[in-house]
């Protein structure tokens, strides 16, 4: 089990999830995605695996809304 992320870390991945900034599942992609931002190297990491991980859970909830309306 993970540690829990911080309430500003969850606010600002919202924020950006909001402003349009494109995720994905991959952790790699995500960082390389923050790479422009200025933010120091563990509040990098610590943003993309936020969110990969709330996107491949997005990507779960679509598939199980897709399989009930079958």
């Amino acid at each position: 089990m993970g540690k829990t992320k911080s309430k500003s870390l969850r606010k600002s991945s919202k924020v950006l999830n909001n402003s349009g900034v494109k995720f994905n599942k991959d952790f790699e992609k995500n960082k390389k995605t923050l790479k422009g931002l200025t933010l120091s190297k563990k509040l990098r990491n610590q943003l993309a695996g936020l969110m990969s991980r709330t996107r491949s859970q997005e990507l779960v909830q679509l598939e199980k809304e897709k399989a009930r309306k079958k």
